[in-house]
């Protein structure tokens, strides 16, 4: 056995025990245990992990304790650009696509609104979603930590707020996601993209009413929906202008 010191940096210490938050402490390793291992035995994901320093060189998960090592480990840095530092992963991803869990419906519905590929299905065993993720390089989204600490995953959010209008303010503030939105050019039911049609096209397709007010409308080729301008999209047009601007709070209205 080894001992080594850990010290864990802002929101990575709600994933410690209490006695353990917001201070260095001493842990006992077995030999030649890597960072990823402890930090994980620890109870923090590994996708929630931005950089390792030990005894204050810059290290990959796979590096090996040593007794008497020091540790620190940090989230996601806001303001300071570490990627001279970075070794935790090979490579970012160049398209953010998600695959979120059961508990996370609504947030999924709310990402395809901004025009974020995101899978969701509350039937998605773990082993699938960890397969989905791997195959088409996605974001894993999930409230489970557990489902993070799988080894393939190598991207993934612990999302912490409880409803879906906050949890989308955390993931776009989080990965920064307000400069890549492109919203209403997916469908919030089948994650398909939509595409305009012809007014006449419509007319049987929607309410009388809808028809005679609205000029312009668009389509899902999954569902076969047809989509238009109405209250509801002014509704979700506004959550939309307010997110991107990241403001901090907002109560939204939303559709079944």
């Amino acid at each position: 056995m080894v001992t080594a010191t850990f010290r864990f940096y802002e929101e990575l210490n709600d994933f410690l025990a209490r006695p353990l938050r917001r201070r260095a402490f001493s842990c006992a390793c077995a030999r030649n245990a890597t960072a990823k291992h402890m930090i994980e035995a620890l109870g923090v994901p590994h996708t929630e992990v931005e950089l390792i320093l030990v005894n204050g060189e810059s290290v990959g998960f796979e590096h090996p304790l040593a007794d008497g090592d020091r540790v620190a480990v940090y989230p996601k840095f806001e303001a300071l650009d570490i990627r001279p530092l970075l070794r935790v992963r090979a490579a970012p991803l160049r398209e953010l696509r998600f695959v979120a869990d059961a508990h996370l419906g609504g947030l999924a519905q709310l990402l395809r609104l901004a025009g974020f590929d995101t899978l969701y299905d509350n039937n998605f065993p773990d082993p699938e979603i960890e397969a989905l993720a791997a195959a088409e390089h996605r974001v894993v989204l999930t409230r489970d930590r557990e489902l993070l600490k799988r080894r393939t995953i190598t991207h993934g959010c612990y999302v912490r707020a409880l409803k879906p209008s906050a949890q989308l303010y955390e993931i776009f503030e989080r990965l920064d996601l307000a400069a890549s939105a492109r919203p209403f050019r997916l469908c919030l039911t089948c994650n398909a993209p939509l595409h305009p049609i012809e007014r006449g096209e419509a007319r049987t397709r929607v309410p009388e009413g809808v028809f005679e007010r609205q000029t312009r409308f668009v389509t899902c080729d999954v569902c076969q929906r047809v989509f238009w301008e109405g209250s509801h999209w002014q509704r979700m047009r506004a959550l939309m202008d307010h997110v991107t601007r990241t403001a901090p709070h907002i109560r939204t209205q939303t559709q079944t």
